[in-house]
């Protein structure tokens, strides 16, 4: 199993500011504040956190919850 990636941009759907944030490892972020323009985000409903729903990485929880990629039958 490849580790997790630890650090994601997120990017406000409010005014498209975009940070490089570390994510905690062993939990989900429900809340986060955009440097940008200031609109408090949370998650999309079926995400569980901040980072699936607006970041380029999910978070590290849902990283070792993805099953193994496989090979395609060929």
């Amino acid at each position: 199993m490849t580790a997790p990636i630890p650090v994601s941009v997120l990017t406000c759907p409010q005014c498209g500011f975009q940070r490089t944030e570390t994510m905690p490892a062993d939990a989900c972020q429900f809340f986060y504040e955009c440097a940008g323009c200031g609109a408090v985000l949370r998650p999309k409903p079926g995400d569980c956190c901040v980072y699936c729903s607006y970041g380029s990485v999910k978070c590290p929880p849902m990283q070792a919850a993805r099953p193994p990629l496989t090979s395609a039958p060929g």
